[in-house]
Parts: structure tokens; sequence; C-alpha cells
């Protein structure tokens, strides 16, 4: 009997393992033509006039406080402390805002070195610099990540993201969280 369940096991773990598989290529076929068609859009929010200048605000003199703050301080902030609430009140957090549809998680924009410039709620790292999500598009690419758990949101998404250009050269980066089960 004992011989029999353990098979039993062996073949429902198996059968449980690649139906999962084919059911996540499926998934992700169909996942990924809506991601290709959200690119350009995302292009377009990366190049709305207030993006574009609060990035160069920040690359032309980060304001010390932002220049001081670390992963560990960043990581003990509240949501509701002034420093982070600053980030979603700005100009370019109103472009989000209004540019947020209902399967978007999470969406941020990070300075040329991967310090926050704006968001719409405050994000898990500080900085994104020496992350492909950053340096990607520093490098004038698009970049998308893997299907995850988002630690910031506790949504399973994928993140999508672009340069944010000025004259055509990489300023800072635009990463758009796309939530999985808005987009099935």
């Amino acid at each position: 009997m004992r011989q029999y369940l353990t098979r039993v096991f062996v073949i429902a773990v198996a059968v449980g393992a690649f139906g999962g598989a084919a059911y996540a290529q499926t998934m992700n076929a169909a996942v990924q033509v809506k991601l290709d068609s959200r690119v350009q859009a995302i292009k377009a929010w990366a190049a709305e006039p207030a993006i574009v200048a609060a990035v160069k605000a920040i690359n032309a003199g980060e304001p010390a406080e932002n220049a001081a703050m670390t992963e560990d301080r960043w990581s003990m902030l509240s949501i509701l402390d002034p420093f982070v609430r600053a980030f979603s009140r700005n100009d370019a957090a109103g472009v989000l805002k209004a540019r947020r549809g209902a399967e978007v998680s999470e969406a941020f924009v990070s300075a040329a070195n991967g310090d926050k410039v704006a968001f719409l709620a405050k994000t898990t790292s500080w900085c994104h610099k020496g992350k492909a999500k950053h340096d990607a598009p520093m490098a004038g690419k698009t970049w998308q990540g893997p299907l995850e758990v988002d630690k910031s949101s506790g949504v399973e998404q994928i993140q999508l993201s672009v340069p944010v250009l000025d004259g055509g050269k990489p300023i800072g980066s635009l990463v758009v969280g796309f939530a999985i089960s808005k987009l099935r």
C-alpha cells in the first residue's frame, strides 16, 4: 500500500509540474502580447514634460536629503513620512497617477544615479542603480523583468522599464509594474 501511495504521489507531482508549466507558458504568451502593446504607452509617459523636467532637476542638483538617503534609512521610513510623501505628490507623480490604468500595480521614476524622483507608492528600494530595471534604460534599452510578487505592493506582476530621454539621451528611468491578474 505504501509503494502504491508513493507512486500516486510521484505521478501527481509530475503531472502538476508539467501541467503548471504548460499553463505558465500559455499565460506568459498571452500576457506577453499585452505587455508588448503597453511599451509605447510607457515611453509616452516617460516623455511627458513634467517627468523629464523632474529628472533633469534632480540630475542637475540632488537635494542634500536625497543624497544622504541610504537603503537602511529608506526601509525604516513610513509611507506617511513627509520625505516619502513628497515623491508621490510632485508634478511627475501627478503624471503617473493620471496615466495609471487598472492593470498598473506600481510606477516609479528614477534619476540618472538611480535615486527616486517620483512614484505612485513607496518603493522597496531607494536606489535602483546597479539593477537591470534601471541600468538597461540608462543604456537606452527597454527592459522587462520576470513574473514576481512585488515586495512593496504584494501583487504578482511583471515590470517594464524605459528610459526617460532628453534630446534622445537617457537621463533616468521609468519602471511600471503590471498586475498579472488584470492582464489576463
